[in-house]
C-alpha cells in the first residue's frame, strides 16, 4: 500500500508533567499507539530515490545545540578504522566531521560516493573491516551497541528522536497565567520544512513501516523516557494502554495492518 495521507483524525492526550506542574504534555496517541518500526536496511527506501541505502541519513544531522555536539565529538574521538568505513585514520579534527552552513548553523558533514551522499558517519554497504564488523548503518550507532550503550547517547539528537517530534510553545489561560505545552507527535514529511514534501519516501506514514509487533510507545520507551523524563512517560503509557484497550477508530493509524 502506499504511503497515507498527512490528514486524518487523531487521538491526543494532555496530562499535567509529574514532575512540573508548570508543564503539560499533549501527546498523539494514534502515532504513539501505532505499529511503527524503523525498517533501516529492512526495505527502507531511504528518503532520495537515488540513495535508497542511506535512509535518512543522506542530509546529514544538525545539532540542536552546542551540548548536542559536544557530546557526541566525545564519542566521535572513541570510533576507530573499524567502525567507522570513513575514519581519518588519525586523531579526529572537528573539521573532519562537521560543517557549517551559510546560516551559521552546525550540522554533521557529508560525503558523496559513487553518486551518493550521505552523513560522513553513515557506512557504506561495501564496508566490511576485518572485524567481521561492517556493513551500511551509522558508526555512531554501531559504537553504542559495542560498547552496550542505547545510540541515544551516542547520536545526535535528532538522529534518535526521528520520527518522534516533541514541540514546545506557551498556553496563555484567560486567567492570565500560562503553561508551557509539550506536544510528542509523528514527525511526519511536514517535519523537515517546505522540501519534505520533495522527500521521495517517508516511513512515519508508509505502510511498509508499520509492521511492529509492539505498539511505539514500548519499542520507542528509551527515547521517550529520554524526551519526558520517567514519571511522565509511565503516565503516558498508563494513556496509551487505556486507549488501545477502548478499540477506539481514532487508535488506529491509518498506515497500521487493519
Amino acid at each position: 500500500m502506499p504511503e497515507v495521507d498527512l490528514v486524518f483524525p487523531r487521538a491526543f492526550v494532555e496530562f499535567v508533567d509529574p514532575a512540573d506542574e508548570e508543564q503539560v504534555f499533549r501527546c498523539d496517541l494514534t502515532w504513539l499507539t501505532s505499529a511503527y518500526t524503523c525498517i533501516f536496511g529492512q526495505g527502507c527506501q531511504g528518503i532520495y530515490a537515488d540513495a535508497p541505502d542511506t535512509g535518512c541519513c543522506t542530509l546529514g544531522a544538525h545539532f540542536s545545540d552546542a551540548y548536542d555536539e559536544r557530546r557526541v565529538a566525545s564519542y566521535v574521538a572513541q570510533l576507530t578504522p573499524e567502525l567507522w568505513q570513513f575514519h581519518p585514520g588519525r586523531e579526529v579534527r572537528t573539521g573532519d566531521w562537521i560543517e557549517v552552513e551559510p546560516d551559521g548553523e552546525r550540522k554533521t558533514a557529508t560525503l558523496e560516493v559513487d553518486g551518493q551522499q550521505a552523513c560522513v558517519f553513515h557506512n557504506r554497504s561495501d564496508f566490511a573491516p576485518h572485524t567481521g564488523a561492517g556493513g551500511a548503518g551509522c558508526a555512531l550507532h554501531g559504537l553504542a551497541l559495542a560498547q552496550g550503550r542505547n545510540p541515544l547517547e551516542t547520536k545526535p539528537d535528532v538522529c534518535w528522536q526521528l520520527p518522534i517530534r516533541r514541540t514546545y510553545r506557551t498556553v496563555e489561560r484567560p486567567d492570565e497565567t500560562s503553561y508551557t505545552e509539550v506536544t510528542i507527535s509523528e514527525y511526519d514529511r511536514r517535519g523537515w520544512g517546505p522540501g519534505g514534501h520533495d522527500l521521495d519516501w517517508y516511513c512515519s506514514g508508509n505502510t511498509e513501516a508499520h509492521v511492529a509487533v509492539e505498539p511505539l510507545y514500548l519499542t520507542s520507551a528509551a527515547e521517550l523516557v529520554e524526551l519526558m523524563g520517567r514519571p511522565a512517560y509511565e503516565e503516558l503509557a498508563r494513556h496509551c494502554e487505556a486507549h488501545l484497550r477502548s478499540r477506539s477508530a481514532l487508535a488506529i493509524h491509518p498506515a497500521d495492518p487493519h
